[in-house]
C-alpha cells in the first residue's frame, strides 16, 4: 500500500428508485408485482465507504431519502461520517432525522455539504434539528454540522475529494458529485460521478464527467420526461462521457430489469438497490 492512499474502497447503490418507489402503492404492474429482486427500489441515495490514510473506517452518503432506516438496517451501516446532499426534494432528505442515531454510535456531529439554497431547505423542513431551541420539550435530534459547496470546488474528506457538479433537474440547478482518490489508487471504482435526478448537462458540466471509472446516470424510463433522462438520452451521455462502466439509476416502474438489462449496450448496465461498485 503507498503511504497516504484510501483503502477498501466501495461505492454501494443503496436506493435505484423515484420518489414514489417500486413497487408503486395500488400498482398491480409487471413490474410492480415481479418476484425479482432487482424490480423492488426504494428511493434513491449511495453510500462510498473507504479506510482512510491512517486506517480508519469512513462512510459518506449522497443524500438521505426516507428508506435510509432500511437501507441502514440492511446494509448495516454504524456511522455516517458526511452526507453530501444534490439537492431538497422530498425522496432526497426525507431521512435525514435517522441521522441522531449515527450521533450516537459516533459520538460525533454528522457533517452536511451542499449549497446554500439547499441548506436553507434543510433549515426550513428540519427546524427541530437546526433550531432546536425552539422545540417544546427537550429532544432527542440530530446533531449536525454544515459546510456551504459550490460546483467545481472540491472538499477534501479523510483522503477522498468530493467534487460538486453543476446539473439540471428540468430548470431546478442541482448538484451532481464527481469522487477522486486524493492519492490515485488501483483497482476501484474511482474516479466516480454520481449524477442523479438529471436531464441536462451544462457545457462547463462536461470535464468532470470525463476520466471516469464509473458514471451512475439518472436513467427514469424510455419515455421523455421533463426532469429526468429517458434511456436514450442517458445512453447518449454515457457514449459522450467516455466512462469504463455506467450504471443507470432512480428508474420507474416502466422498467423491468432483466427486459431492459438484454437490450443494453457493452459497458451500460442497470442499478439495483443493494448493488455494490
Amino acid at each position: 500500500m503507498t503511504p497516504g492512499t484510501v483503502t477498501d474502497v466501495r461505492f454501494t447503490l443503496l436506493g435505484t428508485g423515484t420518489s414514489s418507489g417500486v413497487p408503486v402503492i395500488a400498482c398491480e404492474c409487471a413490474t410492480c408485482t415481479s418476484s425479482d429482486p432487482r424490480d423492488r427500489r426504494t428511493r434513491v441515495g449511495a453510500m462510498l465507504e473507504f479506510n482512510d490514510p491512517e486506517g480508519n473506517p469512513r462512510v459518506i452518503l449522497v443524500d438521505c431519502p426516507p428508506d435510509h432506516r432500511e437501507h441502514a438496517l440492511r446494509h448495516r451501516i454504524r456511522r455516517v461520517d458526511a452526507i453530501l446532499f444534490t439537492h431538497a426534494h422530498v425522496d432526497h432528505v426525507f431521512g435525514l432525522d435517522d441521522a441522531r442515531l449515527y450521533n450516537v454510535t459516533m459520538q460525533a456531529p454528522v457533517h452536511l455539504y451542499a449549497e446554500r439554497t439547499v441548506l436553507d431547505e434543510l433549515t426550513r423542513i428540519y427546524d427541530h434539528i437546526f433550531r432546536p431551541h425552539r422545540n417544546v420539550n427537550k429532544s432527542f435530534v440530530a446533531d449536525v454540522l454544515t459546510t456551504v459547496v459550490e460546483p467545481g470546488r472540491s472538499v477534501r474528506l479523510f483522503g477522498i475529494d468530493a467534487t460538486p457538479v453543476r446539473l439540471l433537474h428540468g430548470a431546478l440547478p442541482i448538484l451532481g458529485w464527481r469522487f477522486d482518490a486524493a492519492t490515485p489508487v488501483a483497482d476501484t471504482p474511482l474516479p466516480l460521478a454520481y449524477c442523479t435526478d438529471v436531464n441536462g448537462i451544462p457545457p462547463e458540466s462536461w470535464a468532470p464527467l470525463r476520466g471516469l471509472q464509473t458514471l451512475v446516470l439518472d436513467m427514469l424510463r424510455e419515455r421523455k420526461h421533463p426532469t429526468h433522462f429517458s434511456l436514450d438520452e442517458a445512453l447518449g451521455t454515457a457514449s459522450e462521457s467516455g466512462a469504463r462502466r455506467t450504471v443507470f439509476t432512480h428508474m420507474t416502474h416502466d422498467v423491468r430489469h432483466a427486459e431492459l438489462s438484454a437490450r443494453l449496450p457493452a459497458g451500460v448496465e442497470l442499478g439495483y438497490d443493494g448493488l455494490r461498485l
